[in-house]
């Protein structure tokens, strides 16, 4: 299972996805809620159905889920994964998620996957950018 926003899909995201499939027999990728991502990072840019049908389109996942708007664990107890995949900025603590998910009933391997090598194109950057040749300065300016 990965779990991520994935809301402008970007060669970051392709590499983590095909580093986590390598995890296991199948890819499970839980999409955050709008909610979510609004609470966790920024107002997504992309609706969550539509992030949850492109991820799934993805040759790696084999199955794209929205998370629970809630809960962040509902998810790994409705699919019950035996490994959780972690992306190198993803904020959560390996540790934590692997001691929940146990007490939880789910025991889970949690493993932290690298950055893309030479990866500059995450979306925040990719974002200002694109504001950058727009004559904006960041995309935090409003």
């Amino acid at each position: 299972m990965a779990t991520g926003v994935f809301d402008l899909l970007h060669p970051g995201h392709l590499f983590f996805l095909t580093e986590a499939r390598k995890l296991g027999d199948e890819l499970v990728v839980v999409v955050a809620r709008d909610q979510t991502a609004r609470r966790l990072k920024r107002e997504p840019y992309v609706p969550e159905m539509l992030r949850r049908e492109m991820v799934e389109a993805l040759k790696p996942v084999d199955r794209a889920v929205l998370g629970s708007p809630t809960d962040i664990y509902a998810t790994v107890l409705e699919w019950r994964p035996d490994v959780v995949a972690l992306g190198y900025d993803q904020h959560w603590d390996a540790e934590e998620v692997r001691s929940e998910c146990g007490r939880r009933g789910v025991p889970v391997r949690v493993v932290r996957l690298p950055a893309r090598p030479h990866d500059d194109l995450a979306t925040r950057r990719i974002v200002d950018r694109i504001l950058a040749r727009a004559g904006h300065v960041s995309a935090e300016a409003p």
